[in-house]
């Protein structure tokens, strides 16, 4: 009998003797989770399973200086904190009690390194796994080129060795420097030879240290823990062949920048100047690691989060960017990078979409916490008429200095304006992408009118679902990586700055020398100079020397979307005149469908599940247009497999023998 699927060599379903292999992704075994401190009981549920697997778990007051990095691990035990800025013993906080569970781990406490009422923290978790990371403790006996044993099952890219005794620095090797070089990651010196605390590299089972000429890893009598992260050793996903850890260098030109490609869109940096004397420095896309914006915290300093609105490291598609002429000039740094989530493909809706209602009260500050954890992209809706409305704003573009700001990069589908990037005190919100919208005013009332309706729709990109790519453009036919892991179906695409154009749409149903405009009715046009005639991959999209897709010298944002089997439906039909059915592969129905007629002009309809998909009154936005929402018809109503299209709907949604085009999320 065959099998019914395979993971690398083995079985995945053992379906007729085959070894049963579950496959492993990133947000299973690292997290970066923001939390603000209460002073008592904190919870931190980032689904990593600590006390079943094992693990690390780091952590930093973003806004309050004079705390160190705290780590605490399962190998030495809950209680044991080691700092890595100073070179003081691990020690047992009195007060402070942290349980690990399987779903993260809690702290008791009103300390203020961890969790004092109203600080604002973040946490990395890193969960103990082969080609991934590893914990090892052991006792120092003062010879050379000792063996120490350990279960990464791959050679280490970078080891951080601290004694857990008083007075010993951390020690950290990475396989960008010499068999004998080391770095100090309490320290802003560069790499240095003068101890040879290391002498031999790694391999796959053993890792090396010295201890006749010094103490750091290997003094006698002393006890050691070392950290231990890989390098693209592949083993992770449905084909245990993707790399989800990387540790390299690179080399800044005159100017201070540089390009990374790691083959992913990492999620957490660390690098650290290897041929200078520099701080520590990392970034995670929780805390604005993103194009335009920055929070940087130091693993050597106690100084509180950095924050700016000019970017120092800028992710993209296959790796990161050195940008702005922020760093160093001709220097070397050595980087630990980690790659994007989530890798498995969502089989529930409810994890990647999220529609939210709420009513304007017009104070300011209100926070507004049913949206998704974590959120990718935002777009906000007034369900009355206003202007702006129809706002996208997203965490790979950023906000202006952290999202705390009140500056949101926004764009609106009801115009061809740039991106705009201004707190307009107030007018609009701030993003938290991780819990919640910050209405940050009341004096313009746009987003918290007294009174007054909005809907928000909330995506978090995950393969197979959505991905949102930002690129600059050519002027030339090219090529652009994204990461939907599947081929795109639906695409849009928005000029960020510095000119005005159109939003172009691509769909699979128009073809590849057709587009359609989110911002106006009138039907797709054909161009071959749009997508280059040619149709997108699972890896790539394509552009043609349209300025309104890939201008010299302008930056885009790019949409994606793809069918995901009981998730999303990205599809087509003819219309009828008569009532039908959408059948998009669902079971409970669609909570947001998207509407389009290509045949003739037609408005872009939004239907949602917050305010009503439902037999009766079924009110509808125009993404295209700032009106008001229009209620008391019945157009669309849920149906288990997707959803129905009235016979009372007009010609903009059921014409007889119309065409249209249609997104529809479970």
């Amino acid at each position: 009998m065959p099998l019914q699927a395979t993971s690398g060599a083995a079985s995945y379903d053992a379906f007729g003797g085959g070894v049963p292999v579950e496959p492993v992704y990133i947000e299973q075994i690292f997290s970066t989770y923001l939390y603000t401190g209460n002073g008592s009981t904190q919870t931190i549920t980032n689904n990593i399973n600590l006390s079943g697997k094992g693990g690390l778990v780091w952590i930093k007051a973003r806004n309050y200086a004079g705390t160190g990095q705290f780590f605490q691990d399962t190998v030495r035990g809950a209680n044991q904190f080691l700092d890595s800025t100073v070179t003081t013993a691990s020690q047992d906080i009195p007060g402070v009690n942290t349980v690990f569970s399987t779903t993260g781990f809690s702290q008791n406490n009103n300390f203020a390194s961890f969790n004092e009422s109203g600080y604002n923290y973040v946490s990395w978790t890193f969960r103990k796994q082969p080609k991934f990371f590893d914990i090892v403790t052991y006792t120092g006996d003062g010879t050379d080129n000792r063996a120490i044993a350990h279960n990464l099952g791959s050679v280490p890219g970078c080891i951080i060795v601290k004694s857990i005794a008083p007075g010993y620095a951390w020690t950290v090797k990475h396989r960008s420097l010499t068999a004998s070089q080391y770095l100090i990651l309490n320290d802003t010196a560069a790499a240095a030879t003068g101890f040879n605390p290391w002498s031999i590299n790694p391999t796959s089972s053993v890792f090396y240290v010295n201890g006749s000429a010094s103490s750091l890893t290997n003094g006698a009598g002393a006890t050691y823990v070392a950290y231990l992260f890989a390098h693209d050793a592949g083993g992770f996903g449905l084909t245990e062949t993707e790399n989800v850890i990387s540790c390299g260098s690179f080399t800044t030109d005159g100017s201070g920048n540089a390009t990374v490609s790691l083959g992913y869109e990492p999620q957490w940096l660390m690098i650290k100047a290897s041929t200078a004397s520099q701080s520590w420095y990392i970034e995670d896309n929780m805390r604005a690691f993103n194009l335009t914006s920055r929070a940087i915290l130091f693993p050597n300093l106690t100084n509180a989060e950095a924050t700016g609105a000019t970017a120092y490291l800028a992710p993209n598609s296959t790796g990161f960017a050195a940008v702005n002429n922020q760093l160093d000039a001709s220097t070397t740094y050595i980087y630990v990078a980690i790659r994007r989530g989530p890798m498995a493909v969502p089989t529930d809706a409810t994890k990647v979409f999220a529609p939210t209602t709420y009513t304007g009260n017009g104070n300011t500050g209100r926070t507004i916490s049913t949206v998704l954890s974590p959120t990718d992209l935002l777009i906000m809706n007034s369900r009355a008429s206003s202007s702006p409305n129809r706002i996208f704003t997203d965490r790979l573009r950023g906000s202006g200095t952290g999202e705390n700001s009140g500056n949101m990069r926004t764009l609106t589908s009801t115009s061809t304006v740039a991106e705009s990037n201004s707190s307009l005190n107030g007018y609009y919100a701030t993003l938290d992408f991780q819990t919640s919208v910050r209405l940050l005013g009341s004096s313009s009332g746009i987003y918290n009118n007294g009174s007054t309706g909005y809907v928000l729709y909330t995506f978090q990109r995950a393969p197979s679902f959505f991905d949102e790519v930002c690129y600059t453009g050519t002027g030339s036919a090219r090529t652009v990586a994204h990461n939907l892991a599947a081929v795109p179906e639906l695409m849009i695409v928005k000029i960020r700055t510095p000119n005005a154009y159109n939003w172009y749409v691509y769909h699979t149903a128009l073809g590849n020398d057709e587009y359609a405009e989110l911002n106006l009715t009138r039907i797709p046009q054909t161009s071959t100079n749009v997508w280059n005639d040619l149709a997108p991959t699972a890896s790539i999209f394509n552009l043609g020397t349209n300025a309104g897709v890939n201008e010299s010298g302008s930056t885009f944002v790019n949409y994606l979307f793809a069918s995901c089997p009981g998730v999303s439906k990205v599809g087509s039909y003819t219309g009828t005149g008569t009532t039908q059915v959408i059948n998009c592969g669902f079971t409970a129905g669609s909570r947001f469908v998207l509407i389009k007629r290509t045949d003739s002009t037609g408005d872009w309809y939004v239907w949602d599940s917050a305010r009503g998909i439902i037999a009766g009154n079924d009110p509808y936005l125009l993404l295209n247009s700032t009106a008001a929402e229009v209620t008391g018809t019945d157009y669309v109503d849920t149906a288990n497999s997707g959803f129905e299209i009235s016979s009372t709907a007009p010609a903009g949604i059921n014409a007889n023998g119309g065409t249209y085009i249609f997104l529809a999320i479970a």
